[in-house]
């Protein structure tokens, strides 16, 4: 499968996977109020990881029987696969609570030291055991190495979730980090294992900008997690500190200041981010 084709196949796979979720998106515990205080359903991400597992499953099948499987289930497939199902998990679940109190690193770390779990904690504390996980493969055994990718997959999972704030945000900042990875990537295998990933986010924009679904923590994470892993695998170890000491200080600036004021404030910015949008009542 070409990377065309599985982009492709990205979008129509998570279009039949929404509508066969309809019922189970309406229901009452996974609606939030968005930007805007209308009631939308939230961790619809987790249809990203849904639609993949079954993108996965098909070429597997197909595989066995010589049709489609030009690169084989490679390790970056794989990587892809595990990064989308567990970090779409982790955010699921913090979707879903009924009651969320802690908000962003210092929140989450001061509950924590109180002996309280929250499910954001939890999100935190399991997605960067598994982005160690994700990074293991390519480590070599290199403790250093190790922890600067886990670093790597981890704070790129986070950093799209702090962008999903208003309706195709997190989608179109996701879309122009994923473009210079792709052309790196080329035809190869890494750019094989994220193209149905990228397709099937694309295919969820529609409803995302019109408000009628959010992606939550379930998508945002687990297509910044994905996005990580490509960087990882695509990278050398120079690029990789470099990406690193950028997403550390775009997450600690997401501390500092507001990633949506900055937006508003920048005209370019702002256009990019209202485009496709359901206007204001």
């Amino acid at each position: 499968m070409n990377v065309a084709v599985a982009f492709v196949v990205g979008m129509l796979a998570v279009r039949v996977v929404r509508n066969a979720g309809r019922d189970f998106l309406a229901a009452e515990f996974l609606l939030r109020q968005n930007y805007r205080g209308r009631a939308v359903p939230t961790g619809a991400g987790i249809l990203l990881a849904v639609g993949l597992l079954v993108i996965e499953g098909g070429r597997a099948l197909l595989g066995a029987f010589d049709v489609g499987n030009e690169t084989g289930f490679t390790e970056a497939r794989i990587l892809v696969l595990v990064a989308v199902l567990g970090f779409a998990l982790l955010g699921f679940i913090d979707d879903a609570a009924v009651r969320q109190t802690a908000q962003g690193f210092r929140g989450h770390l001061r509950a924590m030291s109180r002996g309280e779990l929250t499910t954001g904690g939890l999100k935190l504390a399991g997605g960067g055991l598994l982005a160690l996980a994700l990074a293991a493969p390519t480590a070599d055994g290199d403790l250093r190495r190790l922890l600067v990718d886990g670093a790597l997959i981890a704070l790129a999972a986070n950093l799209a979730n702090l962008f999903d704030r208003a309706p195709g945000r997190v989608i179109k900042v996701g879309v122009l980090a994923w473009l210079p990875l792709a052309i790196g990537a080329g035809t190869g295998v890494v750019g094989v294992a994220l193209a149905p990933l990228m397709g099937a986010v694309v295919g969820l924009l529609p409803d995302d900008l019109g408000e009628r679904l959010m992606l939550g923590d379930a998508g945002a994470n687990a297509m910044g997690a994905a996005l990580g892993v490509g960087a990882v695998l695509l990278l050398d170890p120079g690029g990789r500190d470099v990406t690193v000491a950028v997403l550390a200080v775009l997450n600690l600036a997401a501390e500092i200041v507001s990633f949506s004021r900055v937006i508003e404030r920048v005209p370019p910015l702002r256009a990019l981010d209202r485009m496709g949008r359901t206007r204001d009542a």
